[in-house]
């Protein structure tokens, strides 16, 4: 049975765990709310642009001629996977790398050499390192702080091997935040571009007057509706990180106090156990002496 002094050594020790994992539980929460109003911001401007494509495509009585929506046999394939930089975010990390190496393994067919990985966050690109997968590029800072220039440099990339027949196909892996305390994992088809519906399943086609003609204005849209696609992901993802460390850390702050009532409750049975036991020993003693 563990003694007095280790016993209040190990409650300090949990009490001071607690007081770091609730800090960081208020750091992630406050960063949430910041990524939450971001994503709220761009959102009505990606969807409006992506409603506008759909319309477009819909309402055309014309083949349109879009090279970034071709779609070919599959001989080529690049995967972008995004996760975080850091750990203490729950099962956030290990699920979406698990979702990455199970896409990458459906195109295990066509050998390590066509499949090109870009992974966004560190811990991706250390998962996918160890499976023999190096990443094209280094995109960590992404995730730390989205940037949309540094995005569109990565899609503008990812258009011209497109477009150049260097790859065929581009899959999109990441964590989309359903709610703070849960994660949906996304696999999504990048490129070749397939403009979706609305919600409600409705293809809701507007008179646009266009200048100079629809498949200039189509060309000209696509490009800008795939490096919000992109951008959106991240910033998807970055909110699904703060989300899951937020109750990360609340989960280990509770069991934190519950540990710490249960230390305590030990603490003073042992010490009450001591101080009967004191108490024998003095009562015996005096006996001892009278007699």
């Amino acid at each position: 049975m563990p003694s007095l002094k280790e016993v209040r050594a190990r409650i300090a020790s949990v009490a001071s765990t607690s007081k770091i994992t609730s800090a960081m539980k208020l750091v992630s929460a406050a960063k949430l709310r910041r990524a939450q109003d971001a994503i709220t911001s761009f959102l009505p401007y990606q969807q409006k642009l992506m409603q506008m494509l759909a319309n477009f495509i819909a309402s055309s009585t014309e083949e349109l001629a879009v090279p970034l929506a071709q779609v070919r046999d599959v001989k080529k394939v690049a995967v972008v996977a995004i996760s975080s930089n850091s750990s203490l975010c729950g099962a956030f990390n290990s699920n979406v790398i698990k979702e990455a190496l199970k896409v990458i393994g459906q195109y295990e067919n066509l050998g390590k050499e066509n499949i090109k990985v870009y992974a966004i966050g560190k811990k991706m690109a250390d998962a996918l390192e160890r499976k023999g997968y190096k990443s094209e590029g280094v995109y960590n800072d992404l995730v730390d702080k989205p940037d949309y220039d540094k995005t569109v440099a990565l899609v503008n990339e990812l258009i011209e091997k497109f477009v150049n027949k260097e790859i065929d196909k581009v899959v999109l892996v990441y964590n989309h935040m359903r709610n703070a305390a849960s994660q949906d994992l996304r696999a999504e088809q990048f490129l070749p571009v397939a403009p979706s519906e609305s919600k409600d399943g409705e293809k809701h086609t507007v008179d646009y007057i266009l200048e100079p003609d629809k498949n200039k204005v189509v060309l000209a849209l696509v490009p800008r509706v795939v490096r919000l696609h992109l951008y959106g992901s991240i910033l998807d993802s970055v909110a699904a990180e703060h989300g899951a460390r937020t109750t990360a850390m609340q989960i280990a702050t509770d069991n934190a106090s519950e540990l710490m009532q249960e230390l305590t409750l030990k603490y003073n049975k042992a010490r009450q156990a001591a101080i009967t036991n004191e108490l024998i020993d003095i009562v015996g003693g005096s006996e001892g002496l009278n007699s």
